[in-house]
């Protein structure tokens, strides 16, 4: 079974082939969309607009995410928006705009990854079939949540344990299957059959952390009651068009 989850890691890591790099085709400021031209690639892959200010000096403009790909013209359509993952209001800041010939840099960080796992087996099934990830240990998200006082972790939780980690990826464990997602935009990139025995689950998902702080109301603040329910409906929210998605949910509560 190792070697099997193994060789999903390698399908998977073959897939992205790395950060992609591609020069801007066209620019709608009024919009806030661009577009670059590439052989294949993902919706929901995340990334950030690289602006050349001079012959020696660049600057990170947008943030990015693919939200369509024509697969006939090769063409993917992003979405860009507020980058602030390196905000520091002591800098100067210009008043630059994105222009054709710009970089969109995508993919970055998908070498590292957070695995979201029911129990201690399955983590460490899963962790130890590929040296090719650099994971994130549960335990610093488990921290990140207790910062923000939810127990049961929202999208925005992701965000800033992949701002802080640099880590471009989260894998989901659910129903003896594994989700590849997009740890900005929590977009699955992939789906991947990985049938493990699991004997017990620990919420709100597998860490070292006995307790994780909570907010006294608010979004997030609850314990979470459910690890597959919570975690389905989470990537349903936001990819409530994926149809393999919505086939495995419907599955998972036929046989529940």
């Amino acid at each position: 079974m190792i070697k099997h989850i193994f060789l999903l890691f390698i399908f998977t890591l073959t897939l992205f082939g790395g950060v992609i790099k591609k020069p801007i085709l066209s620019v709608d400021l009024e919009k806030q969309l661009a577009t670059i031209e590439i052989s294949k690639v993902n919706v929901g892959i995340t990334g950030f607009l690289v602006h050349r200010v001079s012959a020696k000096n660049s600057t990170i403009l947008y943030s990015l995410e693919i939200i369509s790909y024509d697969t006939e013209t090769k063409i993917a359509t992003l979405k860009m928006g507020q980058f602030n993952q390196l905000r520091q209001n002591s800098l100067p800041h210009g008043r630059w705009q994105a222009e054709v010939g710009d970089i969109a840099i995508l993919a970055f960080g998908y070498s590292r990854a957070l695995l979201i796992a029911p129990s201690e087996d399955v983590y460490y099934r899963v962790t130890s079939a590929s040296s090719q990830v650099q994971w994130v240990h549960p335990d610093i998200f488990a921290t990140i949540l207790s910062f923000s006082g939810h127990p049961t972790p929202l999208k925005e939780d992701f965000k800033k344990m992949s701002i802080g980690t640099a880590a471009g990826l989260v894998f989901f464990y659910l129903d003896q299957k594994l989700y590849t997602v997009d740890s900005q935009s929590l977009k699955v990139i992939n789906i991947s059959v990985a049938p493990l025995k699991q004997e017990s689950v620990k919420l709100p998902f597998y860490s070292r952390v006995e307790e994780i702080e909570a907010n006294w109301f608010g979004e997030g603040s609850d314990e979470l009651e459910s690890y597959e329910p919570y975690y389905f409906e989470l990537l349903i929210k936001h990819n409530p068009n994926n149809a393999q998605l919505l086939e495995f949910y419907d599955d998972f509560k036929n046989e529940s």
